[in-house]
């Protein structure tokens, strides 16, 4: 740690009685408050109720005759898996187009997504740009990216139900984690058909 340079100026600055380099000096406290008391707590502001949105403009709309809302349709308490919009619990499979107990349907998964491998542009580039300074910029061609595209396709049908959903893929664990959670809607599918 430095010292500061000698003062050259015509008065010096004053420094309060007591104060050590180490430690600032203490803050007055605020004028009117004592040291004893704690700061006053202000007043508590009153409860209200959350005002009421008009009819229909949460939930479902409001059916002629009834006044308030309709209640949301809301998730199972005991989800076990979800595939998309596709909602799987112990004793159901829950789609947009209806729900069917779990025993009753079958799961269709098809992979229709390509992983390409290729030399990444910022290796080309790096390659280029080490290659005057030295060959072993060449390296960097060894370089290899892997690149997911396209989507799966998941299918669930029984009787009275058919619902098909289509989900874009961006990654090989992508696949992989929809492959596993079909997988086990299979799974719950043959526990319930053998009970």
């Amino acid at each position: 740690m430095t010292t500061p340079p000698p003062w050259n100026g015509p008065n010096p600055p004053q420094q309060p009685s007591g104060w050590d380099k180490a430690t600032p000096p203490p803050m007055p406290p605020p004028p009117g408050w004592d040291a004893q008391t704690p700061p006053p707590m202000p007043p508590p502001m009153p409860q209200q109720a959350p005002p009421m949105p008009p009819d229909g403009m949460y939930g479902t709309p409001a059916m002629p005759g009834m006044s308030g809302m309709q209640p949301m349709l809301q998730l199972p308490a005991e989800t076990l898996v979800t595939i998309g919009d596709i909602i799987c619990t112990q004793t159901e499979v829950i789609t947009p187009s209806g729900r069917r107990p779990i025993g009753q349907v079958t799961w269709s998964f098809t992979d229709m997504s390509r992983t390409t491998r290729s030399i990444p542009t910022w290796a080309i580039v790096c390659a280029v740009v080490f290659f005057f300074v030295c060959f072993l910029g060449l390296l960097f061609l060894l370089a290899k990216e892997d690149r997911t595209e396209g989507s799966v396709q998941i299918v669930v049908q029984g009787p009275g139900l058919l619902h098909q959903l289509q989900v874009p893929v961006y990654s090989v664990m992508q696949v992989q984690d929809y492959s596993a959670r079909i997988g086990y809607a299979r799974s719950l599918t043959a526990a319930a058909y053998g009970m």
